[in-house]
């Protein structure tokens, strides 16, 4: 793991925490009774995001590396920055957490499952064709460190320091995420010279992508007549995949491919971009109702 992984690894153990720090055992227990929504989550994420890109590549004439990208990045599960981002917009975050959770062992299995045929039986990307081999110890590591350690140890907190929880939650949350956002802001300032005109194509497929994850996201959340707080939840993980899987792939299965890579980074940036605009706004809207 590099330095820089580390540290964005760390930035969001520590934003999961201090989510935790706000939820009880109850609310995961309420989750439970309605596995409804837990199926309407995996939806999206398993069968109409892939599939809707697997179709969209077929309609576009787009280079090999950008198909290919476009397909693993909606083959991959949401990461645990979309529990943050669910947690900001007053959606349900422990049913957020739950889906990823259920999402990173799935993908075990779907994740090659679905690159493998979509880009086989797709022209373009045919000759791309590899046969993956995911490493578990990766999603575990992002299952267990990322997600599942900071959780259990915030709701221990919550649960057995309430005065403590109280006082850090807080500041804690604002501390995670202003580092959040000046990683990503370092990080564009590293790779600068890739931000030129050639960028506009790749980020003009990003932003539509991501938006098409979204609104999959809120179609099948409206058709299962979800709550209010679970359809934003199933919105939020529809359209906010694991571009850190995906670049990991990249790198191990195509040898880095820029192409490629620069799909996933954009991707890594953008679904922040789109995660914390809804946020907010949902939390505006919430704000004028309670006026």
């Amino acid at each position: 793991m590099t330095p820089q992984q580390l540290i964005l690894s760390l930035v969001l153990a520590t934003m999961v925490f201090s989510v935790a720090l706000e939820l009880k055992v109850a609310d995961f227990a309420r989750v439970a009774q309605t596995p409804r929504a837990i199926v309407c989550g995996l939806i999206p994420q398993f069968v109409l995001l892939p599939v809707g890109t697997w179709l969209a590549t077929l309609a576009l004439d787009l280079p090999p590396s950008a198909e290919a990208a476009m397909i693993l990045v909606a083959c991959c599960p949401g990461g645990s920055l979309s529990n943050v981002i669910t947690h900001i917009g007053r959606g349900n975050t422990a049913l957020s957490v739950s889906l990823s959770a259920v999402a990173s062992v799935m993908a075990l299995l779907l994740t090659p499952f679905n690159f493998t045929w979509m880009v086989a039986a797709n022209p373009v990307t045919a000759g791309w064709l590899r046969q993956l081999a995911i490493d578990p110890s990766g999603i575990w590591w992002s299952l267990l460190a990322l997600l599942a350690v900071p959780m259990a140890l915030g709701l221990l907190c919550s649960r057995h320091l309430p005065a403590l929880a109280e006082r850090i939650r807080k500041p804690l949350g604002n501390f995670s995420l202003v580092a959040l956002l000046a990683f990503i802001a370092l990080g564009l300032v590293r790779e600068r010279a890739l931000l030129n005109a050639q960028i506009l194509l790749p980020l003009v497929i990003v932003v539509l992508h991501n938006a098409g994850g979204l609104l999959l996201g809120w179609l099948c959340a409206r058709a299962f007549r979800v709550a209010e707080r679970d359809r934003r939840a199933i919105m939020i993980e529809g359209g906010m995949q694991n571009s850190g899987l995906a670049l990991g792939i990249i790198a191990v299965q195509f040898n880095a491919d820029v192409g490629m890579v620069i799909i996933a980074s954009l991707w890594g940036i953008w679904h922040i971009v789109s995660g914390l605009s809804l946020a907010w706004t949902w939390r505006r809207k919430d704000a004028r109702l309670a006026d």
